[in-house]
């Protein structure tokens, strides 16, 4: 079974949708957990996630799931991080502010410099922040999180800041938006997508899909 955290995040029925529509071909329940439980009753967690740093992870600590969710992991628990649910999974971030995130995965989230030059644009336009809109996912290590994924496949982002992990062996994926960061990463048994898999159409399904498929056969645990 996997349970999706429910700490008052607005995305959290099309992240449910999305699961929902891979679960059934493997046989894996999907459930919403909206109090602060053991979460090593199911067989892995998800962190959704939208809106601002800050206020999410007040949320989160607000509604108790800190510590659940740090207890599951030590124990071995799988969790995937999405969007915002990814950021929170680091050390902080400088969004509207210094904000302590849950110290899962070492380093920093940060915000996209402005101005940044275009390298499509023959006529000197710069990019915008926030990055919305669809962009690429170029493979930096194999994962079973990203089988059968091409390099360079395609999904859908929303977001003005980026993730900086410490450890640049924890990236699985990188995304070029005037700079290189780290879209997709892993660190022990912790997964995180910065892109929105509900809106990332066939490759997003992919990636749900092959998670459930990574903790039905048992692949989650902490090897990194």
């Amino acid at each position: 079974m996997i349970a999706i955290v429910d700490y008052g995040v607005g995305n959290l029925r099309s992240v449910y949708k999305a699961f929902e529509s891979v679960a059934g071909p493997l046989g894996i329940p999907v459930d919403i957990v909206n109090r602060p439980v053991d979460l090593t009753r199911w067989r892995a967690a998800v962190l959704p996630g939208q809106g601002a740093f800050g206020d999410s992870v007040q949320n989160l600590r607000r509604q108790e799931f800190e510590r659940p969710l740090l207890d599951a992991l030590h124990a071995g628990l799988p969790l995937l991080g999405i969007c915002v649910g990814m950021q929170l999974l680091f050390d902080g971030s400088e969004e509207m502010g210094q904000h302590e995130g849950l110290h899962v995965i070492p380093g920093m989230v940060r915000r996209f410099p402005e101005a940044m030059p275009d390298p499509m644009s023959k006529a000197g336009h710069t990019l915008r922040v926030p990055q919305i809109g669809w962009n690429q996912l170029h493979r930096r290590r194999e994962d079973p999180l990203l089988e059968g994924m091409p390099d360079g496949a395609y999904a859908y982002f929303a977001h003005s800041y980026y993730c900086e992990p410490t450890d640049p062996s924890a990236v699985l994926a990188a995304t070029d938006y005037g700079q290189n960061y780290a879209s997709v990463v892993r660190y022990r048994n912790a997964w995180g997508i910065q892109p929105h898999p509900e809106k990332s159409h066939t490759v997003g399904l992919r990636i749900l899909a092959n998670f459930m498929r990574m903790v039905a056969e048992g692949n989650g645990a902490a090897d990194n």
